[in-house]
């Protein structure tokens, strides 16, 4: 069954209704996009897991070009319940893969290698990247000899999508292997990289195919560095009876369960919260000053971080680098795809203080994300300046100013009124300029722009809120709502997307293509 003609069975079988399928959660309180799908097992007690980190992956050289590295992506296993062997797709067989550390202006070369039983594409959201190395939807890299297989899934019959003779999309098509490089020309961020083939980026990264690529530059000393700089992939999943991951995939060769029907295609909502892959994990860390790299890996849950005790979240980054000035919040708000860097004094807990970190959008178990437990003190060199010297934005101001209306609208999501069509660009603005983007939507719609970071110009007909400060890819539209923006494009031409990073609803077609000129 391939996407069009799903949309047409949920039109079959109830439009009016599926139209106004329940947007909110059935979890009161909860401020996400989506429908929530329960586990069939009992969920696992919370904070008996140690938080697991993600190793730092090694570059298999590094010359004068840069540093290349090397990953497989593959089925694997994964303790994320206590206890339980989970099946998953990993980058290099784990979940979440390996982290890629960069240095701000030394080139990377990642190549992948394709082990899975399905075409994938590597996006490395956040990145400034040329279009051949971006993950275009249609760029697919084949496992070996699968272009020689039955389509490993549904295929499109999008407007200006081209098929080959097996009927995958056709795109820049490699297999076995394909090299993607970063110039990392760009300040230091946390940044992360993810599946993003056309129609099945959803089930791909529930099952596991996301992972960090941190770039850091020397804008960042001071700052704590070692085991207390912590990067936190928060993300929600559902499990089957077994302990296998839960979705309701129209694809049989991904996570298809006979039995799981509904209106998942607002959003899948999972009831169990993941920290790097453990569920309800705990953190034993000194009383010291830590840095927290928050990344919202859900598929359409949004989260509002809050510390108990509480403390301050001192802001130090967003999405795409580190904010001119340390901001303190009382709470952290992330829609799919952001990313905020804090700072969490942890000093001023007494020895052997339980700290939760909470999810205020959600009650029951989806209101917890894991525990701190605080040690004893240390000696702390670290600081965090008034200021960071940040750069301005080199791209050359234009006149333009374009509107995209993000709905559901004839049965599906798309970008005004129109469904994903790879070969059919909405805009063609000039690399290396600005442009005005004004972003307006119907329900929740977290927003990313590839090839670009901008800035929040207004927020309805106000000023930006002080958690849109900073220079993001990616920004979350609320019901009913217009943001205006100044997008500052890339150096590099070429086709890139924008959309909506509800994966459900970018899968649904709420994508995109614009080329840069």
């Amino acid at each position: 069954m391939n996407r069009r003609s799903f949309l047409r069975v949920l039109g079959g079988t109830g439009a009016a209704a599926a139209i106004g399928v329940p947007l909110l959660t059935g979890i009161r309180g909860s401020e996400s996009t989506g429908v929530l799908l329960p586990s069939r097992r009992r969920l696992p007690d919370p904070f008996i897991r140690p938080l697991p980190i993600p190793p730092i992956l090694t570059p298999v050289r590094s010359d004068a070009t840069g540093d290349h590295y090397e990953i497989t992506q593959r089925p694997g296993t994964a303790e994320i319940l206590p206890g339980i062997a989970t099946p998953i797709w990993g980058y290099d067989g784990m979940f979440p893969g390996p982290t890629i550390v960069a240095t701000s202006g030394r080139p990377v070369v990642v190549r992948h290698r394709n082990e899975l039983p399905v075409p994938v594409a590597v996006h490395l959201h956040g990145g400034l990247t040329p279009a051949e190395s971006d993950g275009f939807p249609t760029d697919l890299l084949y496992p070996p000899g699968g272009r020689a297989l039955p389509p490993s899934g549904p295929v499109s019959s999008s407007p200006g999508h081209v098929h080959d003779a097996g009927g995958h999309s056709a795109g820049a098509v490699a297999v076995g292997t394909r090299d993607y490089t970063y110039p990392m020309n760009q300040p230091a961020a946390t940044l992360w990289y993810h599946d993003h083939r056309m129609d099945f980026t959803a089930p791909a990264v529930w099952r596991g195919l996301a992972g960090f690529h941190i770039v850091r530059d020397a804008t960042e000393t001071g700052l704590p560095t070692g085991d207390r700089d912590i990067p936190l992939m928060i993300a929600d999943r559902s499990f089957d009876a077994d302990g296998s991951l839960l979705y309701p995939s129209i694809d049989p060769t991904l996570l298809h369960t006979p039995g799981v029907t509904g209106d998942y295609h607002a959003g899948v909502l999972g009831d169990v919260i993941l920290v790097n892959g453990a569920a309800w994990p705990t953190a034993t860390i000194p009383r010291a000053r830590h840095r927290l790299r928050l990344l919202n890996a859900s598929n359409a849950r949004r989260y509002r971080l809050a510390l108990d005790p509480a403390r301050p979240l001192l802001q130090i980054g967003t999405d795409g680098g580190l904010l001119p000035t340390p901001t303190p919040h009382d709470h952290i708000d992330l829609a799919p795809g952001q990313r905020c860097d804090v700072i969490v004094d942890f000093a001023h807990y007494p020895d052997g203080q339980h700290v939760f970190l909470h999810n205020l959008f959600d009650s029951g178990p989806t209101s917890q994300v894991m525990r701190f437990e605080v040690a004893t003190r240390i000696a702390d060199t670290t600081r965090v300046p008034d200021h960071f010297p940040t750069a301005s934005p080199p791209a050359t101001p234009t006149a333009v100013t374009r509107t995209f209306h993000f709905q559901r609208d004839n049965g599906s999501w798309n970008i005004n009124g129109l469904p994903f069509s790879p070969g059919t660009p909405i805009a063609s603005p000039r690399h290396g300029t600005t442009e005005t983007w004004r972003l307006m939507s119907d329900f929740h719609h977290p927003i990313h722009v590839h090839a670009a970071q901008f800035e929040v110009v207004s927020r309805g007909l106000g000023a930006p809120s002080p958690l849109d400060l900073g220079p993001r890819d990616t920004i979350d539209l609320r019901p009913a709502e217009e943001v205006t923006t100044r997008v500052h494009f890339g150096p590099y031409p070429g086709r890139y997307v924008l959309h909506c990073h509800n994966l459900e609803h970018e899968d649904m077609a709420m994508m995109a293509a614009f080329t840069l000129t």
